[in-house]
């Protein structure tokens, strides 16, 4: 499974229903959520900070992978 589906999954578990609804909720473009999970752009700190805030209680390694 693909970093995106497995993020994507974890978002609608937690409620949010589109990637425009997860932006909102973590204070954030939704083209930088789509830019992230597809892989042309890198999270930074404020994104990686927002997503674990709005899909807690994941933990950092159920929504990130480090290569």
């Amino acid at each position: 499974m693909a970093v995106r589906d497995s993020f994507r999954r974890v978002a609608r578990e937690a409620g949010y229903d589109s990637d425009y609804a997860l932006a909102e909720a973590m204070g954030v473009n939704r083209s930088t959520v789509q830019r992230v999970l597809d892989g042309r752009m890198r999270p930074g700190n404020r994104f990686i900070a927002a997503a674990l805030a709005a899909l807690g209680p994941r933990r950092f390694n159920q929504l990130f992978w480090i290569k």
